[in-house]
């Protein structure tokens, strides 16, 4: 009402504008990313970042070329949210250390071209295209997205690890030293990473991965700052713990305790980064909570059972092909009936 005149104003909706828009939302994930990708650096040197671009780029040009244009606006339009080059910086974060440059970029370009843009660009994808990018590589390379190369200190930084500059579908003739992560030294060899390496990330590993003690600080931010539902990591990270404790109970020599199963592999960073994606979780409260415990669960399943000694990836990737059914059957009764 206008005072004094009498006459009724009417707007159309929304009466109250969005404070997190999506380029902001990306914009600030990218930034809390930097802590990971520094300490990528510092234990894998300076290899790691070339990782991170080249998978980046992929993304990036993928989108910029292929992308439907907007009415109105030119090629690369989409670009201006922001996913895309998260999609490629978590891309590049799930890969080993050694890993070929070519190889990065191609998982990049798998990543857009087959996660989002079939799919009618964010929003519209199934499933998290990072991850798609990262299964992509895994069927097409095993061996190389299989070899881990020790970390090291700030005194080895300029040193690459494995074989980043091979060319492409070629070999190299360069000679890479080559160990085992936690969980593989855990499921084959029954040997238990001490929690101090595991918290600080002194274990070989993915580059986005290995330090708990920095995704946890990450995770705690991210939820200061309601940039994801909480619902999912806690349910997830609380399923981990009930199951591993079960059967660490049950058998200590088939499960270590539920720190070791939390702190290891890539659980800590797919609960953060990955199983949040709000274009692939659920909206549903309810059903939240069920996504991020299937994923837990069957993250244990696969590390106890499987032939697998992780199993993060396939867990987000199923419980995303979930997420219709499970909304339907949590979908909250309209209200009057």
């Amino acid at each position: 009402m206008k005072p004094h005149s009498g006459e009724l104003l009417v707007h159309t909706s929304p009466f109250d504008s969005a404070r997190l828009t999506t380029p902001r939302l990306m914009i600030e994930v990218n930034l809390v990313l930097l802590p990971v990708i520094l300490a990528a650096t510092w234990y894998f040197g300076f290899g790691a970042l070339l990782i991170v671009a080249a998978a980046t780029a992929g993304a990036v040009l993928t989108e910029w070329g292929f992308a439907p244009r907007r009415a109105g606006q030119g090629r690369g339009a989409t670009l201006a949210d922001g996913s895309g080059v998260l999609t490629g910086i978590l891309l590049g974060l799930t890969l080993p250390p050694g890993v070929p440059l070519w190889m990065a970029f191609v998982g990049g370009v798998a990543a857009i071209g087959l996660g989002k843009l079939p799919w009618g660009g964010l929003g519209g994808n199934p499933f998290n295209p990072a991850l798609v990018g990262r299964a992509f590589l895994q069927a097409a390379f095993p061996v190389a997205m299989t070899t881990w190369n020790p970390q090291g200190g700030f005194a080895q930084w300029t040193e690459l690890r494995g074989t980043p500059l091979a060319p492409p579908f070629l070999g190299s003739e360069v000679d890479a030293i080559t160990t085992a992560t936690p969980l593989s030294r855990m499921k084959f060899d029954g040997d238990v990473e001490a929690l101090s390496s595991l918290f600080t990330g002194n274990i070989p590993g993915s580059l986005g991965e290995t330090s708990a003690l920095v995704l946890i600080l990450c995770g705690g931010w991210m939820a200061l700052r309601r940039l994801f539902d909480w619902r999912v990591p806690v349910s997830l990270l609380l399923t981990v713990i009930l199951l591993s404790g079960l059967f660490h109970l049950i058998d200590e020599t088939l499960c270590p305790n539920p720190l070791v199963m939390l702190t290891s592999g890539g659980l800590l960073f797919g609960a953060v980064f990955m199983a949040t994606d709000p274009a692939t979780s659920p909206a549903v409260p309810k059903a939240a909570f069920i996504f991020g415990a299937g994923i837990g669960a069957i993250v244990v399943l696969i590390r106890l059972f499987g032939g697998l000694p992780e199993g993060v990836m396939y867990a987000i990737l199923l419980m995303n092909a979930a997420v219709p059914l499970i909304e339907r059957v949590t979908q909250p009764r309209v209200f009057g009936r």
